[in-house]
């Protein structure tokens, strides 16, 4: 079988594995929100936390449960990263030093898992378990906790009321990724992965000297980084390690992880606000933005320039033999389009135009299908932003599921578009000007440039993956990323739920012959469209810098 031929078969697989389970995990996820019913486990954590769950929020109420939780868990989590070298289970590795604590504290709660530190070196089991791990599940509950809050948004009227954040994040915890990620966490068991608690051990003399292996909880870790959209691997060659990731199987499979919930949750925004439809309308949306990209990636990594890749059936440097060309296109695409940031290749070898894909991915804002529940919000303003684009072009007051966009909503829909772009921009362009940072480069020139760009879009897209090549482990780079990802993660979030209690306050307005309807392929076109338009348009001069020079020169 060819590499091309074997790479289309496993995006078909892939494409048939995550719509059977759409409308499934999809109708659950919207009943898990709905739900007036507490369990009693849920009930304990309540209690302990002191939050009564059947209490409505406004916006500003929902946004400062977002922000305390949040804040706490960054300084538990730094706590126990400069606490490491006294604490049982550490394996003997030392307290890590401040900059890079705050770095990884910051990078874990914000959903970005962006590692500056090889983590089979650096972090003993307490701290990847007690610390890592729970960091896994709960941010990516809080990202789906603020999406569901903006659907609430466009399903409410005449209220400011939006839900009620503990409840959200405890259920969503509890109720959808905890089982998801043990059932997952089985599969990879079975598969191959590792999941001990055994220490540092020699397997093998090599040249004179010894290689040395530890073990640790991989396979639940690894479930619930993919299945919460996370990434940080247990080790630094992330899932192209074997003992994270050892199969073609394992593979596909945790490409279906991580695109299973953000592609569901259109299923979700479509039961919660009573109408499907509106819900296969975001999901064409985000489709045929992840197709296009996947056939992109695939064509560029599979082109045959010389005898080399002939032979090997592609680009094959930094690639793992055991997934091969296509394996890893799909791989790459679907990380760089969701917040993921886990890697079974390392993007810095692909070829220049397809790392430009990969960049690209992260630029769109990770919408498509994004992030456990930022993809979900990411598009829901986007659609706001094309609904006031068709607007104008009728000369229509824009509504959108029976609410008015006006000026406000625009404001804070605009706000939410800018402030990625001015994070990934204005940090890129402070690393290049100053003396110290390039030194971090390995590359010069475009591919050096392409290091630092890929670095700050994926710290402000709250992605996690890097382009190799960068030394990122230095004060600068650990300070400078951890504030981008604190930014890009919160900022989006204030627009966003206060957009969501602008529009829970609004009264519906009644559909009438001149409504457009974005329920039609119309819309979603339009969608497209405006997504990427004002992703080029913002972009483009640096991608120029970049990949597109690197790629036009090779």
């Amino acid at each position: 079988m060819s590499p091309v031929l074997a790479g289309v078969l496993q995006l078909l697989a892939l494409i048939g594995a995550l719509a059977l389970a759409y409308v499934p995990v999809g109708n659950y996820m919207a009943k898990v929100y709905d739900s007036r019913k507490h369990l009693r486990v849920e009930k304990w954590i309540y209690k302990a936390i002191g939050a009564n769950p059947d209490t409505e929020m406004t916006w500003p109420a929902y946004l400062r449960g977002v922000l305390a939780f949040s804040a706490v868990s960054v300084l538990f989590l730094y706590l126990l990263q400069r606490l490491q070298g006294v604490l049982p289970g550490s394996m003997k590795f030392s307290s890590v030093n401040p900059a890079q604590s705050f770095n990884t504290a910051v990078s874990f709660v914000t959903n970005t898992n962006w590692q500056s530190y090889y983590g089979e070196q650096t972090l003993g089991h307490v701290v990847q378990t007690a610390g890592l791990a729970v960091q896994n599940f709960v941010s990516a509950a809080v990202g789906i906790a603020v999406a569901v809050a903006l659907v609430r948004g466009f399903a409410r009227s005449r209220t400011g009321e939006l839900g009620n954040f503990w409840a959200d994040l405890v259920r969503g915890t509890l109720r959808i990724l905890v089982p998801g990620a043990a059932i997952a966490a089985i599969v990879l068991v079975a598969c191959g992965a590792i999941q001990n608690f055994s220490g540092i051990h020699e397997v093998g003399q090599f040249m004179g000297g010894s290689q040395q292996w530890n073990g640790g909880a991989v396979a639940s870790q690894e479930a619930i980084k993919e299945l919460g959209t996370n990434g940080g691997g247990y080790f630094n060659a992330n899932s192209a390690h074997p003992f994270e990731n050892p199969t073609p199987f394992t593979n596909l499979f945790e490409i279906f992880l991580l695109l299973v919930i953000p592609f569901s949750l259109t299923r979700t925004f479509g039961v919660m606000v009573g109408s499907v439809k509106q819900g296969y309308a975001i999901l064409a949306t985000m489709g045929v933005i992840w197709f296009g990209f996947v056939a992109l990636m695939m064509a560029t990594e599979f082109a045959h320039h010389g005898p080399a890749l002939q032979a090997a059936g592609g680009a094959m440097e930094g690639k793992e033999v055991r997934f091969g060309v296509g394996s890893s296109s799909i791989f790459a695409t679907s990380t760089t389009l969701t917040s993921t940031g886990a890697v079974d290749s390392f993007h810095s070898s692909f070829t220049g135009l397809g790392g430009g894909i990969a960049m690209l991915g992260m630029m769109l804002g990770e919408i498509a299908p994004g992030g456990t529940g930022s993809g979900l919000y990411g598009m829901l303003i986007m659609a706001v932003i094309a609904v006031f684009i068709a607007g104008l072009m009728v000369g229509r007051t824009p509504e959108y599921l029976g609410k008015k966009i006006g000026g406000r909503e625009m404001k804070l829909a605009a706000c939410y578009i800018l402030i990625t772009p001015a994070l990934v921009l204005v940090f890129t362009a402070a690393s290049m000007a100053l003396p110290t940072p390039p030194h971090s480069m390995l590359n010069s020139g475009a591919h050096g440039f392409s290091e630092v760009l890929y670095a700050f879009t994926s710290a402000s897209n709250n992605n996690g993956s890097a382009f190799a090549g960068l030394n990122a482990n230095t004060d600068w780079y650990n300070t400078m990323t951890g504030l981008a990802m604190l930014l890009g993660r919160f900022l989006p979030m204030v627009f966003v739920l206060a957009l969501a209690g602008s529009l829970a306050e609004q009264k519906p307005v009644p559909v009438t012959a001149g409504t457009l309807r974005t329920e039609k392929p119309l819309f979603t076109g339009l969608l497209v469209g405006a997504i990427l338009i004002i992703t080029g348009l913002t972009y483009f001069p640096a991608l120029a810098l970049g990949p597109l020079a690197e790629g036009l020169a090779s």
